[in-house]
């Protein structure tokens, strides 16, 4: 395991000169899938690789313990039993974490006791982030109270076109003393940034602050998750990471649904960052769909044959 992130003091001129070029950004992007082809089994082994790395996802307005349950149990086994014998691997593999809304992580906590899987929670008034901050911690307490592994934070996006820097880092060192020992995941809300500029001063200003990871979205923006912005946020990892000597994680989420998805932003951590950032303690998708086609890739792979949606159990 890597040291945990301790932050830095704010230290604006990291950022504050850097004009990310959109149409460089958006070539690099598009030639990241383009370069070369993943097939047979190095393309399943990709895709047990993303299970592994995904934060299995409920946080629909009508979450029932029930779903939770089933989501958790999903998590536990994401695979079927002839998948995971076909493809000879020794265990049954299981997905990074699951991410639930705060009232539903005692739910979570306990239906993946021993299992070794984190519970992640969204707060601070997900997804806006619109709530004054002493409510906003103490949702995070709550969640942590209830056994959050993880918390999921979002950030004021008015910070932002403001260019308050210092506002915008005071408010995600305060979420980041309120987690304690959980994990925090800055959630920056890219599509609402306007610029790939605002999204690189963002990310860096999230570490600065203590961050453990950057995250794209919170999956209810009009537009989420794209290779161009989490190139420019993972190139802005690397920067604090060479500044620092401290390795924070990435988290893309929204919008990312099918194996093919899950492929592309493995290969961008690998070709931008290395193989470190193909392991769960520093990257993590974001998604609920996206297993469910990579089972359905896998069970072609060891079948010869697409399962009909039916087989596969609900998550």
């Amino acid at each position: 395991m890597h040291a945990r992130n301790p932050g830095t003091p704010l230290t604006v001129d990291w950022f504050d000169r850097v004009q990310v070029n959109r149409p460089a950004t958006e070539r690099r992007a598009n030639t990241l899938t383009t370069r070369r082809s993943v097939k047979k089994q190095f393309q399943a082994a990709w895709l047990v690789n993303a299970i592994t790395c995904t934060d299995l996802t409920t946080l629909a307005g009508d979450d029932t313990d029930a779903r939770v349950e089933r989501l958790c149990a999903k998590a536990r086994r994401p695979l079927a039993d002839h998948i995971v014998e076909g493809l000879g691997l020794p265990d049954m593999p299981k997905t990074g974490a699951v991410c639930v809304y705060p009232t539903m992580v005692a739910t979570a906590k306990h239906a993946l006791s021993n299992s070794g899987i984190p519970v992640a929670s969204v707060a601070t008034g997900f997804p806006a982030g619109l709530m004054p901050l002493d409510m906003r911690l103490a949702e995070i307490r709550y969640a942590v109270d209830q056994g959050a592994d993880e918390i999921d934070i979002v950030i004021t996006r008015a910070h932002v076109f403001n260019a308050n820097w210092t506002a915008l880092y005071d408010e995600i060192a305060a979420m980041r003393e309120a987690c304690g020992a959980a994990h925090m995941k800055a959630i920056l809300a890219t599509g609402e940034l306007t610029t790939l500029s605002n999204v690189y001063a963002a990310s860096m200003v999230a570490m600065q602050a203590g961050a453990d990871f950057i995250k794209t979205s919170t999956g209810k923006e009009p537009v989420n998750a794209t290779l161009p912005v989490s190139l420019t946020m993972v190139r802005a990892l690397r920067d604090y990471g060479d500044r620092t000597g401290y390795k924070i994680g990435f988290k893309p989420a929204g919008g990312i649904k099918t194996a093919k998805d899950a492929i592309a932003w493995q290969i961008l951590m690998k070709e931008e960052l290395g193989r470190d950032w193909l392991r769960g303690d520093l990257f993590r998708f974001g998604a609920s769909s996206m297993l469910g086609d990579i089972e359905r890739q896998l069970e072609h792979y060891v079948t010869g044959r697409y399962a009909a949606s039916h087989r596969h159990a609900i998550a």
